[in-house]
């Protein structure tokens, strides 16, 4: 690609070819970060995913209620996707 940037679909295919039982979250595709390098799990960033849901309507307490206990909670099976606070890094 071009501008070395990986589109979603090509996050999941490379995922799901390290782990073809993997599972995503839906409508998240554009907070997923790559996978876990013990389980091959989808990992997502756990703020992108807020503020994905910020764009869709929610208040700040709204999509982190919402992120709780509908999303991190939810537990679907062995290859259940992760989500991490990831740190950013300040390059200057």
């Amino acid at each position: 690609m071009s501008d070395n940037k990986l589109t979603a679909l090509t996050k999941k295919e490379q995922i799901a070819e390290a782990n073809p039982e993997a599972l995503f979250a839906d409508g998240f595709d554009d907070a997923l970060i790559g996978y876990d390098a013990s389980s091959f799990c989808a990992v997502y960033d756990y703020t992108n995913c807020l503020d994905i849901l910020h764009k869709h309507g929610m208040t700040p307490e709204e999509a982190h209620e919402h992120m709780e206990f509908n999303v991190v909670d939810a537990y679907v099976g062995d290859f259940t996707p992760s989500f991490i606070h990831a740190f950013v890094q300040d390059y200057k």
